[in-house]
């Protein structure tokens, strides 16, 4: 299932993606597309109804419909740095021997083709296209070997970093990560029976139709188990939180000189079977 957040911002509703790329409206079944409605029970029940039977939502989404992050109500936003080897290696940073991870605000997440607004004075905005996952039953120290079966599902996420503020702004990379709208998520939520195998995804992203980021899951230094099971022991996972995975290299701080984003810049991006991304850049 394909299952996604549609509406003005602030004002979504919950929606399934059929396979005529229609939206499906959800309202009757399930509140939001959030923690309650990601655990595998409820996806269970989900996926028994007829997506014929669910009322057509006119419009087409990402063109004359928009889209809302496709998970509501998210408790942690965690993420990961420097999780495929190439990219260690274009930031002139040694590859970890254990997941680097930091947070990302959860007033960061926006729509998947919102508007990005610089942050006053930005100099150093950068893209990184990321593989994101959504949990479903969550836990605590999650056995490794047990770990996909606690995933709902994947998404496609841009985290979305102003490196200034990340790097020169003491030892904590979160002061970068988190402005408003630098978490864009979506456009739909797949879940995992549809992702047989998350470490085999293309992933890429453009600016201004150039290639910037063109890379697969395959390189991934810790894997999406590996991943879920870390984060575990660090804390109680819950249903609808997320794990943005790292992203390969590409990014503006690794060009040589460094490329970062300017007002009036197109970014877009997309993952195997996860869907695209388009966001205009805004001056701040």
């Amino acid at each position: 299932m394909k299952l996604l957040r549609y509406g003005p911002a602030g004002s979504e509703k919950p929606g399934l993606l059929d396979e005529q790329g229609q939206i499906r409206d959800l309202s009757a079944y399930i509140a939001d597309v959030s923690g309650p409605a990601l655990t595998s029970d409820a996806l269970a029940r989900l996926r028994e109804l007829d997506p014929t039977s669910l009322p057509v939502v006119q419009g087409t989404p990402q063109k004359d419909m928009r889209l809302g992050a496709c998970v509501a109500g998210v408790g942690k936003f965690i993420a990961i740095g420097l999780n495929y080897a190439d990219h260690a290696a274009e930031a002139g940073m040694e590859v970890p021997v254990e997941p680097i991870v930091f947070t990302k605000w959860n007033s960061c997440i926006a729509g998947p083709d919102d508007d990005l607004h610089l942050p006053e004075g930005s100099t150093n905005t950068d893209w990184e296209v990321e593989l994101g996952i959504v949990i479903g039953d969550g836990g605590r120290n999650i056995p490794v070997d047990q770990a996909l079966d606690r995933v709902a599902g994947y998404c496609l996420i841009n985290d979305i970093s102003e490196r200034d503020w990340q790097i020169n702004h003491g030892p904590t990379w979160d002061k970068g990560k988190g402005y408003d709208g630098f978490g864009p998520i979506g456009p739909w939520m797949v879940t995992r029976d549809e992702i047989p195998d998350p470490q085999n995804l293309r992933l890429w992203l453009e600016v201004d139709g150039k290639m910037r980021q063109d890379g697969t899951t395959k390189t991934m230094i810790f894997g999406v188990a590996e991943l879920v099971a870390y984060c575990s022991r660090l804390g109680t996972l819950h249903p609808g939180d997320l794990i943005t995975t790292g992203t390969p290299p590409g990014v503006g701080m690794g060009q040589k000189p460094p490329v970062y984003l300017r007002a009036g810049q197109v970014m877009r991006l997309g993952i195997d079977g996860l869907g695209e991304q388009t966001q205009r850049v805004i001056a701040g």
